[in-house]
């Protein structure tokens, strides 16, 4: 049955749909009640532990009843966890578990979409445990810690102390439940733990699907004093003929480890705010962990109960990609080629507009309108290119980029900007015939084309081609764009605009500063909220809320890369702290109120993009150099962001407060190259060894 010939990606209808049902199905999935959120959105629950994770104390928390959800992935399965706490401290766990690869059949063309194998499990599923002829209630939540996986620690009841973590395996479709069993007493204790299995069959898009949940533990244990005895509950699935996937938790769990292990010591951060620290490595976890298994390789994936097996031009070939060049994660890089050559393959022969995204397998495109999508991708594919350090690569997607910077041009209208018929929002908010987002990235683009034109000893006729495109799209910029809004010197969207809007910090972004003063204070003052950066500003709807995530992820880099460092903090400390340690934790988030909340993970690869381009300025420039333009905040005496696995490298880079002057130390490969005081927000030009 191949439903896809059912389906018209060019359906007005199904667009509208598929955004409806989406909202509505997080709506009343995940989405918590908010009334409750407006009065906890100032309150912080967790602190940050001296493992590199975040604990919420239950011992002396009264704001309850609370609850919140976490997602964790692996390349074949992806966990969303629920929890919610009551005020007698006990917690409802809510597992739901999603194989991305296995399809469901499904009754309507928007529903296919996302007709992902999952379900959702509760408590229910537990084995039973029996301590000395009575059930054993784990009882009273003493702390939850999040560090790559979620643990509850409960406090001791009748002897026993019990610890619940949650992992997914990283290579599996298996998702763990980690129970440890402390005895606290001075005597053994004799434990009686029931049996669990739940098999489900179904007949999917692939094939037969069989999953099972099911537990390794022993039906009876004695545990001397002090000692403590584990055991694991397994949610698998396998198609067809496959084997059972593994159930050993030791192997499972020391792969999470190594992922994990690998992700803290590459892109190191490290500054006086242990809150950023934290978040940054965060960052690194649910940007890196959310790369899936696809027919065609492996595809970095948003996630959030909505998006898998499935590449987009802003998230992954714009946001996720250039950021693995920087990780140093070898695994994200294959992802990010494996987009880019998505793209490339796909390129349309009749001269139409590009797909937006590949989906149901990457082996679907969609997108109804042109929302600017080559210019997301040019502007992604080289930076990537670049920060990468390797010529093969360039060579190989070079055709890409070529084709998306003419799609652009032939865009160009007669005022000199690129006409797009919407945005990446998609028509959620009004983005008239052209707008700011889709000029000034095209505009970035042909700066770093010309940069790698030139790296790759293209003809200079092509390079002082692009750098004259450059120039003249920074003017249009200027002269079309340029306005008075609310008073303040900034930028109008699109011609017709009248509201302050989020993106209007992409200019300084992308280095376009004449605005700067201006553009900062409608970001920072006027659309500034407890959760950043609101996406328009619309006083007479009595304070629109509806806010994006990456929109204020990008007003932070272009503030710190136009040197508005100290202004830049200010707000980036209180968001940092919201995110990481308040209301709805331990990531950045898509937005509200659609997806509520949803932590995708391209959003996290942009946190960690505040700082290797706007806080460090940096800006790559062939295959072996960049310009670097570092602000220290007032507030810092010192930062470093080392093992930067950059330009097929790994360099370290450290600013230290001397006076009035900053101590610069750049080492490449654990050789010394710089080392000066220099002014802050001074750019320089680094050469590699």
């Amino acid at each position: 049955m191949n439903t896809s010939k059912t389906i018209n990606p060019n359906s007005t209808e199904l667009l509208k749909i598929r955004s409806l049902l989406t909202m509505f199905f997080f709506i009343i999935t995940y989405h918590q009640s908010f009334a409750q959120d407006l009065m906890q959105q100032n309150e912080l629950f967790w602190h940050t532990n001296a493992n590199q994770g975040i604990t919420w104390d239950l011992t002396k928390e009264n704001r309850l009843p609370h609850d919140d959800n976490i997602e964790m992935s692996g390349s074949l399965v992806s966990g969303i966890i629920g929890y919610k706490v009551n005020k007698a401290k006990q917690v409802e766990i809510t597992r739901d578990i999603i194989f991305p690869q296995l399809r469901k059949f499904s009754k309507s063309n928007e529903s296919m979409y996302r007709a992902y194998l999952r379900s959702q499990y509760t408590d229910d599923i537990l084995p039973v445990i029996t301590l000395g002829e009575k059930k054993f209630e784990t009882g009273v939540l003493d702390s939850i810690s999040i560090q790559g996986k979620i643990s509850f620690y409960f406090k001791q009841r009748d002897g026993i102390q019990v610890i619940r973590t949650l992992f997914p395996a990283m290579d599996k479709r298996c998702f763990v439940e980690k129970w440890t069993l402390i005895n606290k007493e001075k005597k053994s204790q004799k434990i009686m733990i029931g049996a669990t299995e739940l098999i489900q069959h179904e007949t999917g898009f692939h094939g037969q699907y069989l999953r099972k949940i099911t537990t390794d533990a022993k039906p009876e244990i004695n545990i001397g004093p002090s000692e403590q005895y584990t055991f694991g509950i397994y949610f698998t699935a396998r198609l067809n003929d496959e084997p059972e996937p593994e159930r050993s938790l030791t192997a499972i769990e020391h792969k999470r480890d190594l992922f994990l292990d690998s992700i803290s010591s590459n892109l190191v951060f490290k500054s006086p705010d242990k809150t950023i620290n934290t978040l940054f490595y965060f960052s690194k976890i649910r940007a890196a962990e959310s790369i899936f298994l696809s027919r065609l390789g492996l595809v970095h994936s948003p996630g959030g109960g909505n998006y898998y097996v499935g590449i987009w031009a802003n998230d992954q070939a714009e946001y996720s990609s250039p950021f693995f060049s920087y990780l140093g994660y070898q695994t994200g890089m294959q992802a990010a080629m494996n987009a880019y050559r998505i793209f490339q393959k796909n390129i349309p022969k009749d001269g139409g507009k590009i797909w937006a995204s590949f989906e149901l397998d990457v082996q679907f495109p969609f997108g109804e309108y042109d929302r600017g999508d080559a210019a997301m991708i040019a502007y992604g594919a080289t930076h990537f290119l670049l920060a990468s350090g390797d010529r093969k690569k360039a060579e190989e997607i070079w055709p890409l980029i070529d084709w998306c910077l003419e799609y652009s041009r032939k865009r160009v209208t007669a005022d000199g900007i690129v006409a797009s018929e919407s945005d990446e929002l998609e028509g959620r908010f009004p983005s008239g015939s052209a707008n700011l987002s889709t000029s000034s990235l095209y505009y970035a683009a042909l700066v770093q084309a010309g940069r790698l034109a030139k790296a790759m000893g293209k003809s200079p006729s092509l390079i002082a081609d692009y750098q004259l495109r450059s120039k003249k799209m920074s003017s249009a910029i200027e002269h079309y764009f340029g306005a008075k809004m609310e008073g303040l010197d900034t930028y109008k969207y699109y011609k017709e605009n009248k509201t302050l809007r989020a993106w209007i910090c992409l200019p300084l972004v992308v280095g376009i500063n004449q605005r700067k003063a201006g553009t900062l204070n409608a970001l920072f003052d006027k659309l500034w909220s407890t959760n950043g950066v609101l996406t328009e500003l619309k006083p007479e709807e009595n304070g629109n809320k509806v806010f994006w995530d990456r929109g204020t992820l990008y007003a932070f880099r272009g503030a710190f890369k136009a040197g508005a460092a100290d202004r830049g903090l200010e707000r980036l400390s209180s968001y940092s702290q919201t995110r990481l340690l308040g209301f709805r934790v331990p990531y950045v988030v898509e937005a509200w109120p659609e997806n509520g909340m949803a932590q995708l993970s391209a959003e996290s690869a942009l946190y960690c993009r505040i700082f290797t381009e706007g806080l460090l300025g940096i800006e790559p420039t062939s295959f072996n150099s960049f310009l670097l333009r570092p602000n220290l905040p007032a507030k810092w005496d010192y930062f470093e962001l080392k093992s930067i696995k950059v330009f097929d490298s790994s360099i370290d880079i450290k600013l230290k407060r001397e006076k009035n002057r900053i101590r610069l130390n750049v080492v490449d490969q654990g050789k010394i190259i710089i080392n000066r005081l220099i002014k802050n927000d001074e750019e320089l030009s680094v050469k590699l060894k």
